[in-house]
């Protein structure tokens, strides 16, 4: 019977990572076009805002629909965790087409001539102005593949995060 349940909780960890990754991916666009449009820039943060109201709600499903109504925090943990997992995954693909064939530096150019148009600025203290300068000449070396790993490695750590303040919303002890 824990076999089956294990096999439950991925496969719909899997079926939520795929509508979280495909959300991802329709959010994606946002980042190049909200750089020169602020709009967009707006439109992508409050997407960004919107994923722990999703995840709660995909949470709940799978709780009183697949759980019985009752979920404990490290079940309902590990299903939100896993689901950050696999749509990291998928949205991964994406990324590195992205990188790989679309980009070519046009990210890291826009942020580099935004820097160098502050560079002047009395708020922005020359150390800081050359701290950010190198970190930006160290991100322009990275690889398409680097930079997704890096993306990653951050989704998963930051949707852990997340999926631990949601999973106490939404166990429910069994009465």
């Amino acid at each position: 019977m824990e076999v089956n349940k294990t096999n439950n909780l991925q496969h719909y960890a899997m079926y939520v990572g795929t509508y979280l990754g495909i959300f991802f991916i329709l959010k994606f666009p946002l980042v190049p076009l909200g750089i020169h449009n602020s709009f967009f820039s707006l439109l992508f943060m409050l997407l960004t805002a919107a994923v722990p109201f999703l995840m709660y709600y995909y949470a709940k499903v799978y709780r009183d629909k697949v759980c019985g109504g009752s979920i404990r925090f490290i079940q309902a943990w590990v299903f939100l965790l896993l689901s950050f997992v696999f749509a990291s995954l998928l949205v991964a693909v994406v990324h590195y087409i992205y990188f790989r064939y679309i980009d070519n530096g046009f990210i890291i150019n826009t942020c580099s001539a935004a820097l160098d148009s502050f560079k002047g600025n009395p708020l922005l203290t020359k150390d800081s102005y050359n701290q950010l300068k190198e970190m930006l000449d160290q991100v322009s070396y990275l690889s398409p593949i680097k930079i997704v790993f890096q993306l990653i490695s951050q989704n998963v750590f930051y949707g852990n995060i997340l999926s631990l303040i949601v999973a106490l919303f939404v166990m429910k002890r069994p009465k």
